[in-house]
């Protein structure tokens, strides 16, 4: 990784692109710093030293702190993320917007422009309720409509400069501009998290005790961090022949190919959803004051909440756990099924000529892609539950209470190596260029008699 960055530097092109990469995270991590007019910052950090559950981790990783210091990208890009969840499934349920995604360039460029104005429509809704919902308890140093108003369109331009940001990134810099912006507001969350494990298990113990724990903690997340590239980087190859056509002289087809299927599947897209379900009975009954009581709907929250998970003193609330791995596995293969085809994929290979060896066209090729895709969308989906499970454990049994847990992992070594594969894959379009320049120029050279 480190010698790719290195050559990547040493062309001029790319070198701009990282410059102007890192240019726009130094923006980023600026205006997570700036506070939002007329709040009062100290009202949501006590809001949250006050909850007992992890119902705002995600939130409070994926927007880098900000949402805690209610900056002015205290909405950091969720609404972006929000938008594009639900324009994909809304492109399965609705017939147009699917002729737009399959329109080319010129359909994909109608949906980013919706997914935008729907990001735009989020973050005002989320910026009212949080400008009403908090102002009246708080928030606001003086809750009237004027300070509401300077509120809501704080937060919700910060949003959508974020957003901006995100596609500038896409469009000149390195790529994965949105995940890009994720990946660091994640990343600055480590070392208060790394602080928090120090102070936990190895401040103020003897040398050999704290070293001890300093390793095993330096194990775990290795071992976490290797299972993870292994899972984002495994696929299972369906090898696909062509058949050969003679038209006049020549021979077309014959060649060999495969169908890549990633183990990883759905990506964490499982994850978040099935965390956000179990989260939202606990964030609703937080803001009505509810939930802290003795009788069955306070139990059924505290099942919910992943604090309580693998609690040996209460192993009853880890049926909470059980539901988080069966609905984990669910959207996993909704995720998929939504987004890979079967039957329109042995369609194409039956047009272009293609069948999979041992198997004929038609239904036995949709039935056999079927069968393999399911058997590796649950290989897929136990891979995401072990690593995202490995935290609450250690959080249960340890109380090692970290905001960045196995999505936060998932995220930040997706995102690195997709935006290293893009990199090497603009270095190898450069390096083809300039050979077939540099023998362009010699066979004109040659053709001069130079």
């Amino acid at each position: 990784m480190l010698k790719t960055v290195r050559n990547a530097f040493k062309v001029e092109d790319i070198r701009k692109r990282l410059l102007y990469t890192l240019l726009m995270l130094v923006v980023v991590r600026f205006g997570s710093q700036l506070p939002t007019p007329g709040v009062d910052p100290t009202f949501i950090q006590n809001f949250f030293a006050q909850q007992t559950g992890d119902a705002f981790n995600f939130f409070e990783a994926f927007t880098g702190g900000s949402f805690t210091r209610m900056s002015v990208f205290a909405l950091s890009i969720t609404p972006y993320i929000t938008s594009s969840i639900i324009m994909q499934l809304l492109t399965i349920a609705i017939p147009k917007l699917e002729e737009m995604q399959k329109d080319g360039e010129d359909g994909r460029k109608k949906i980013a422009a919706i997914t935008r104005y729907v990001t735009v429509g989020l973050a005002l809704i989320e910026s009212i309720a949080m400008s009403i919902g908090f102002g009246r308890q708080g928030l606001l140093v003086d809750y009237n409509f004027v300070n509401c108003a300077i509120v809501v369109c704080t937060l919700t331009a910060g949003s959508a400069f974020l957003m901006w940001i995100g596609e500038r990134i896409t469009e000149k810099g390195v790529g994965n501009g949105i995940s890009i912006v994720l990946l660091i507001n994640i990343i600055s969350r480590v070392p208060d998290d790394l602080v928090t494990l120090y102070t936990q298990f190895m401040s103020g113990k003897k040398l050999a005790k704290a070293g001890l724990a300093g390793i095993i903690i330096l194990a775990i997340l290795l071992v976490v961090i290797v299972f993870v590239i292994i899972l984002q980087d495994g696929e299972r190859r369906i090898a696909v022949q062509y058949s050969k056509k003679v038209q006049g002289r020549k021979t077309y087809g014959g060649q060999s190919s495969h169908i890549p299927l990633k183990v990883n599947t759905a990506g964490v897209i499982p994850v978040i959803f099935s965390s956000s379900l179990m989260q939202t009975p606990i964030v609703i009954a937080q803001f009505l004051g509810k939930g802290n009581g003795t009788g069955i709907g306070s139990k059924i929250l505290a099942g919910l909440n992943s604090n309580n998970w693998c609690d040996p003193e209460n192993p009853i609330y880890s049926i909470g756990l059980v539901v988080y791995i069966l609905l984990t596995i669910f959207f996993a293969y909704f995720y998929t099924s939504i987004t890979f085809n079967p039957m329109e994929i042995a369609n194409n290979m039956k047009k272009s000529g293609g069948f999979i060896p041992g198997i004929r066209p038609g239904k036995p090729t949709v039935d056999y892609l079927t069968k393999i895709l399911n058997y590796i969308i649950f290989i897929g989906a136990c891979g995401l539950i072990i690593v995202q499970v490995i935290p609450y454990f250690f959080n249960g049994v340890f109380g090692a209470n970290v905001s960045f847990g196995g999505t936060s992992l998932i995220i930040i070594v997706g995102v690195v190596l997709e935006t290293i594969k893009k990199i090497e894959s603009q270095m190898l379009v450069r390096n083809y260029t300039g050979f077939l320049n540099n023998k362009g120029s010699n066979m004109k050279n040659s053709y001069l008699g130079y």
